[in-house]
């Protein structure tokens, strides 16, 4: 979808405060997050990535990526440019309830992604690796992952564990199974459930049942938040696990 003249006039004010020789304010910050465009200039549509919307991912850190002790430590998978991260780290309640996070991880294959994601949240790690590959980079266990991953049946470097579907979704959440000790993911509501919470996919039931990882909807889904996208407006579904270590166990194990 084209951009239309003031979203194209946004984003290249968004892009010269990212090639600014100087540290960003948070007012700046938050309109690099906002105005940031990637169907400028990247492969979007490629890569089944769609970046959270500010209000979606302020209700997320409010309500359910907050960790209960200081110094947690998070990572996110498919970071984008660093929205869910961002409002997990400077969520108002951290400061108020003195529950500061240790450290916040951010993994993001596309290097113009992390280059915009260094600039709005420095405070971050960011790796430019596939985050599939997060299992394999010796990061230690984390207390939580979060992400919003790429969406459907898109390619993929490699396969997740012992699980092999399609959806490029359920990649992530087993390579988070490997990292973390619970996840909150935003996924298309249709590759969860029906119509209802309880009606769980076809897709949904085998996943668990190969891998073991019950899903919970925290949300059964974000319509309120549809139109603000900035582009297609999927229709999602927030899910939370919790996880067992050490990793996944194989398929039809006991």
């Amino acid at each position: 979808m084209p951009l239309t003249r003031e979203q194209a006039r946004n984003h290249h004010k968004a892009m010269d405060l990212v090639a600014a020789d100087r540290d960003l304010t948070r007012k700046e910050k938050e309109f690099v997050l906002d105005h940031y465009q990637p169907s400028a200039s990247t492969t979007q549509a490629l890569d089944g990535a769609f970046f959270t919307p500010r209000e979606m991912a302020r209700e997320l850190a409010t309500y359910d990526i907050g960790g209960d002790r200081p110094g947690e430590r998070i990572i996110d998978l498919g970071a984008g440019i660093g929205r869910l991260a961002f409002e997990a780290v400077h969520a108002d309640w951290r400061d108020r309830e003195d529950l500061p996070l240790g450290e916040m991880v951010c993994v993001e294959k596309n290097p113009e992604y992390v280059r915009v994601g260094r600039r709005v949240l420095p405070e971050a790690t960011w790796l430019c690796h596939d985050l599939l590959d997060a299992a394999d980079m010796d990061l230690g266990l984390f207390d939580c992952a979060i992400s919003n991953p790429p969406f459907g049946a898109i390619s993929r470097s490699r396969d997740s564990a012992a699980y092999r579907p399609r959806q490029f979704e359920y990649h992530a959440i087993a390579t988070a199974a490997r990292v973390a000790r619970r996840g909150i993911f935003i996924v298309p509501r249709t590759s969860v459930h029906e119509e209802h919470p309880s009606q769980r996919t076809t897709s949904c039931l085998r996943f668990t049942r190969e891998t073991g990882i019950e899903l919970k909807t925290t949300w059964m889904d974000a319509d309120a938040w549809r139109d603000q996208w900035g582009g297609p407006t999927p229709r999602v579904t927030v899910v939370s696990a919790d996880f067992h270590h050490p990793g996944l166990r194989t398929p039809n194990a006991a």
